[in-house]
């Protein structure tokens, strides 16, 4: 009788474990969200701040190229060292992540008008939300497609290097078009993956907080480049 008691306590306390895990990697992700945009709007408003990242003739100051590609470096690190890193420095990494990714955006807001741009992030949101809510409640196994969809990223990274030298708008269109299919796939991949591994998470143990700040650091990044693939669809420049 008891271990039967015993194994229904744990079938119950399994579901929450779960869901805190998701909700709390969800919570991360929009805190993310909510700092690139207030940074982004701050350094867009800021000619000095502007003026530090870009030199008069249009190309990048020192600094500039630090905000543009630490968020990769840090991106890097993050899963290289993510036995060695404490959960406190990995929170204090993704956070310092949304500060210099929103410091990249502000570039956005100034290239492309308001409206367009609350348009597309209102396209990206539904599109982001549908696909999460398809990868927790499929019953299809997603895992088969993701090795396809980060080759997909690698050929796309690479297409994109080759394109600034062509400067081809037709590979640019398919580019674009490929970058949204790609990560609104992953998107759903992602949220499977982290409802299975949420299953698997013991509450409030230090490898549980590290992994809702990866699993954050992941659906941050589809959704930000989602919202950049779309925004050359809808997006209109100033």
């Amino acid at each position: 009788m008891e271990n039967n008691i015993n194994i229904f306590e744990k079938k119950t306390q399994a579901v929450p474990i779960s869901q805190t895990f998701l909700a709390s990697v969800f919570g991360w992700m929009f805190l993310a969200l909510a700092i690139s945009a207030t940074t982004a709007w701050m350094v867009a408003s800021s000619p000095a701040l502007i003026g530090s990242m870009v030199t008069p003739t249009g190309g990048m100051t020192i600094f500039g190229m630090i905000v543009t590609f630490s968020p990769l470096i840090m991106v890097i690190a993050m899963g290289a060292r993510f036995n060695r890193m404490t959960a406190s420095t990995m929170a204090l990494l993704f956070v310092l992540f949304s500060v210099l990714m929103g410091m990249s955006l502000s570039f956005v807001l100034l290239e492309y008008t308001g409206a367009s741009i609350t348009k597309t992030f209102l396209i990206a949101s539904g599109m982001f939300g549908f696909m999460a809510v398809m990868g927790y409640t499929t019953k299809t196994d997603l895992t088969r497609f993701g090795n396809i969809l980060i080759m997909g990223v690698v050929g796309l990274f690479i297409a994109m290097i080759v394109n600034m030298f062509m400067r081809s708008g037709g590979l640019d269109y398919i580019i674009s078009f490929l970058g949204v299919l790609i990560f609104t796939g992953l998107t759903a991949y992602d949220v499977q993956k982290l409802k299975r591994i949420g299953a698997g998470m013991v509450e409030g143990v230090e490898n549980t907080r590290k992994m809702t700040i990866m699993g954050a650091l992941s659906l941050y990044l589809d959704f930000i480049n989602l919202f950049l693939f779309l925004l050359r669809f809808f997006g209109n420049r100033r």
